[in-house]
């Protein structure tokens, strides 16, 4: 261009040795030639211009979406939550895949109990996009890597959630969700991949207590209002009474997991949990509701269930805080059940027999992690936690409480992070009550 502009000056120059009139007709040519020539250098500027803040754009979009991602894993958000977060402003029809895993090893100090590695469980989390509003959540869980025999003991294949979220306001302060849920109870019921939480187990109250992962299928409003305040209300199936067997994991086998539940109840649950100060999260809930079902529930003697009113009560409180590298949490929950001579009828337990259903139960725990980060992305929490709980505090007239559900724990340990979705675990627990369940945890764990 610049070598054009030289030519067209010296073309100039030379016309001076012409006529006036053929000089007059050349200059008024060549002052459209360099109009033009200006135009075309100011049109490319221009363009390249454009060009550079279409690219720093596209960079900031992309660090904006990687900062996403990050956030999404640095505050526990999960699989699922990790989807919205990286999907904030995806295609429609994006389909997101996902999951979690753990191996643990248990070895017991009494030799009356057995040492076992177990592939507990292998999560994949399954998310898709229908439109800025409309999306899809679904997780299927594969555990203790085989199923035979129908006994979930010896491995189950099984939904843990599989719901329509409908986004009703643009600035998500309302959002519809239907389907197979997982309860926003606690810390660990929602999110529960290893990753979040410390310890190779799960806490004792969280599985014993507020037993993980509970879900149910039903519908629910959720939002996020002024403040950092996120609130949780709806209405759900409920646990099977009829499928209690003890009070050793309190209801955790009246669970129903979405199949085939009877619907002649329901429950209600509410919740909110704050987060309006960086690293502070502070919450409550509580579900109620009947779980006799009229005595037409699955279990083998459900009819003598039948006009109880065997209603299940619970609720939580729970608050954590993290800054400069502390973990801090503490979690308080309490349970009652009525009408619980029925449930001990239904499950064909006499007087005088120490698996009576809990008429109240309760649980909770402190703990205290500090994490050391690295070069590399490495970084090791220590961490300690005290669990008080008892899933029998109270039981009907007649019978008697199992003095081994009355139990403190202590556990320590540390989480070797080699990638802040890849973990390495390893712990000692202390059991007060029944010593035969010390023990030695190792485990790894991951999310995607």
């Amino acid at each position: 261009m610049k070598k054009t502009l030289v030519a067209a000056s010296l073309t100039l120059v030379c016309t001076v040795a012409f006529a006036d009139e053929a000089m007059e007709q050349r200059i008024d040519a060549l002052q459209r030639e360099l109009d033009a020539l200006k135009r075309q250098v100011e049109t490319n500027t221009a363009q390249d211009k454009q060009q550079v803040e279409t690219d720093a754009t596209q960079e900031q979009q992309q660090a904006d979406a990687s900062a996403d991602v990050d956030s999404g894993l640095d505050e526990d958000a999960g699989t699922d939550m990790l989807f919205f977060s990286a999907a904030a402003d995806p295609d429609e029809g994006r389909t997101a895949v996902g999951g979690y895993g753990e191996i643990n090893y248990n070895n017991y100090k009494d030799d009356s109990r057995r040492d076992e590695f177990d592939l507990q469980r292998f999560i994949l989390f399954l998310g898709h996009r229908f439109s800025d509003r409309t999306r899809l959540y679904s997780e299927i869980e594969f555990e203790h890597s085989v199923t035979k025999g129908g006994d979930s003991s010896s491995g189950e294949v099984a939904m843990e959630q599989a719901y329509i979220e409908q986004r009703l306001t643009d600035d998500a302060s309302a959002n519809l969700r239907a389907g197979l849920m997982l309860l926003p109870i606690g810390f660990l019921n929602e999110y529960h991949e290893p990753p979040v939480f410390y310890g190779v187990e799960r806490n004792e109250v969280e599985t014993r207590i507020i037993p993980t992962t509970w879900r149910e299928i039903g519908f629910a409003f959720q939002g996020f209002v002024a403040n950092g305040l996120e609130y949780n209300t709806g209405i759900t199936t409920t646990p099977d009474a009829s499928l209690y067997k003890d009070a050793s994991s309190g209801f955790k086998d009246m669970r129903t997991k979405g199949n085939r539940v009877t619907a002649n109840e329901f429950g209600y649950f509410a919740g909110l949990n704050y987060r309006g100060v960086p690293g502070l999260q502070l919450g409550g809930s509580v579900w109620t509701g009947n779980t006799a079902q009229d005595g037409q529930g699955k279990g083998t003697n459900a009819t003598a269930l039948a006009g109880a009113n065997a209603n299940l009560l619970i609720w939580d409180l729970h608050a954590r805080y993290a800054v400069a590298g502390w973990d801090l949490r503490a979690l308080y929950s309490q349970g009652s059940f009525s009408d619980t001579q029925a449930i001990n009828a239904s499950a064909g337990l006499a007087p005088g027999s120490n698996k009576a259903a809990p008429e109240s139960f309760f649980g909770w725990y402190v703990e205290a992690a500090y994490r050391f980060t690295f070069k590399g992305g490495l970084a090791l929490a220590p961490f300690a936690r005290y669990e008080d709980y008892n899933t029998q505090e109270s039981v009907a007239p007649g019978f008697t409480a199992d003095p081994l559900n009355d139990e403190q724990v202590i556990t320590a340990g540390a989480s070797f992070f080699v990638h802040p979705q890849v973990v390495f675990k390893a712990d000692v627990q202390d059991y007060e009550t029944d010593d035969t369940k010390d023990r030695f945890n190792v485990g790894i764990g991951w999310m995607f």
